[in-house]
């Protein structure tokens, strides 16, 4: 096996001739005929047990040529892959140029990662949200905390009022007239939370437990049921029960129950760190973002349509295993959303162009600046991975080889250094409220 020529035929499209020797095309040939007589029947033989040169007679030499050029490609690709010089970005598409006494001749056409040529990445200017933690954001995770921890208390000893959840019966009528879906026993309502018809519970405030009464509102013009749109309407209430939501008080026992510390200033310092830390990675996305559309802009490559191909196809896979660790897959995920295959692709489509062009721009970048990894890093990066997919460190090394591993360091030290030489400016605006872990 051999490489016979390589020539350029487009901008990264590469085609190579190389051959398989005759005596290792012989072999497969024979290989398949032993594969494939056991299904072959021939006059004047048992099943399977007709000899290969009558085969042949019959239906010709080139019997079993095909699938025996099958069977050599994988070997002879990978015996000259080895003398390309250039990285490749595609599948190979293979073509057979002739079979004589001397072997097999193919070729191979596939395409090529591009030629990249970037500049001006040192000391891109971006902004950088000022990371600011606020008493009111403080205050409002106490009180999200504090919904997590409230509990509902019954109510005997007043009417209902707003925020207070009640338990009606009622059916409702128009022109004296019962309607489709106006009836039910037992509904939880929170009064004020604008769920019902307007004006509906705003009239259920006011009632104690057990009375009975009437709820008059006129249906909205717009009402998605027509035939109720802009009627007016009467509702028979009982109301059979009132709870209201007893939130817990904010002091050194609530730090204790909710919290490790046992001082509501303790408490609410963890809390104000917390809310820091979120800030801080947002803002740092947000740096990270800018940095990389602005090394997207200053990229200059023709880039082959495959590598965004392939790219959008290895998302949808990635999506498809994240389902399925959901108890999903990708056909309940169609049926769910309405969107087939194709959609999901050109949805991911652009996220998809600009993950390559983005690596292609911080792969130049670790040659230009002559970026290395220790083998060290390396062994790191693989205890790393492992740990993050419960694997041992050996069992990623069968998986991922040290090319791989060597290419994402390089482009991750890539992308520190330009975030390292960026001229950031504090801009006075707020990162992106985000709940604190707690």
């Amino acid at each position: 096996m051999s490489l016979k020529s390589q020539e350029t035929i487009g901008a990264n499209q590469r085609k190579v001739t190389f051959t398989v020797d005759r005596p290792v095309f012989d072999k497969a040939v024979d290989k398949v005929y032993h594969r494939q007589v056991k299904n072959i029947t021939i006059p004047g033989f048992r099943k399977g047990k007709a000899p290969r040169a009558i085969i042949e007679k019959m239906y010709g030499k080139e019997v079993f040529f095909e699938d025996a050029v099958n069977d050599c490609i994988p070997d002879a690709w990978d015996a000259i892959s080895g003398d390309i010089t250039e990285t490749v970005v595609s599948r190979p598409e293979f073509e057979v140029v002739t079979i004589d006494e001397n072997g097999v001749e193919l070729a191979a056409t596939y395409y090529v990662k591009p030629q990249v040529e970037i500049s001006d990445y040192i000391g891109i200017p971006v902004n950088r949200p000022a990371v600011k933690v606020t008493d009111a954001e403080v205050e409002e995770e106490i009180d999200r905390v504090r919904n997590r921890n409230s509990r509902m208390i019954e109510v005997s000893d007043r009417p209902a009022q707003n925020d207070d959840l009640v338990n009606i019966d009622f059916e409702g009528f128009v022109d004296g007239v019962p309607f489709d879906g106006g009836k039910a026993e037992g509904h939880q309502l929170k009064l004020g939370s604008g769920q019902f018809i307007p004006g509906f519970e705003d009239q259920v405030a006011g009632h104690s437990v057990g009375e009975e009464f009437d709820v008059n509102v006129t249906f909205p013009a717009d009402y998605q049921a027509e035939n109720l749109a802009g009627k007016e309407a009467v509702f028979k209430c009982r109301l059979n029960g009132i709870k209201y939501t007893e939130l817990p008080v904010v002091d050194d026992e609530f730090a204790r129950d909710v919290s490790e510390f046992d001082t509501l200033d303790e408490y609410k310092a963890d809390i104000r760190k917390n809310l820091e830390e979120s800030h801080k990675k947002q803002a740092d996305g947000k740096v990270d973002d800018e940095l990389i559309d602005a090394l997207i802009g200053k990229l200059n490559a023709d880039i082959p349509e495959v590598m965004f191909e392939n790219e959008t196809e290895n998302q949808v896979r990635d999506y498809d295993n994240r389902l399925r660790m959901n108890g999903l897959d990708l056909k309940t995920y169609f049926q769910y959303t309405g969107l087939d295959l194709d959609g999901l692709r050109k949805q991911m489509r652009p996220g998809a162009e600009k993950q390559v062009k983005t690596r292609l721009a911080l792969e130049r970048i670790a040659e230009l600046e002559n970026l290395t990894v220790t083998d060290e890093e390396v062994e790191e990066e693989y205890k790393r991975l492992g740990e993050q997919f419960g694997m041992d460190a050996e069992k990623v090394k069968e998986a991922v080889d040290k090319p791989a591993i060597e290419a994402d360091l390089k482009v991750k030290a890539a992308i520190d250094l330009v975030r390292e030489k960026a001229v950031v400016t504090e801009v006075e605006e707020p990162a992106p409220a985000a709940e604190a872990e707690n």
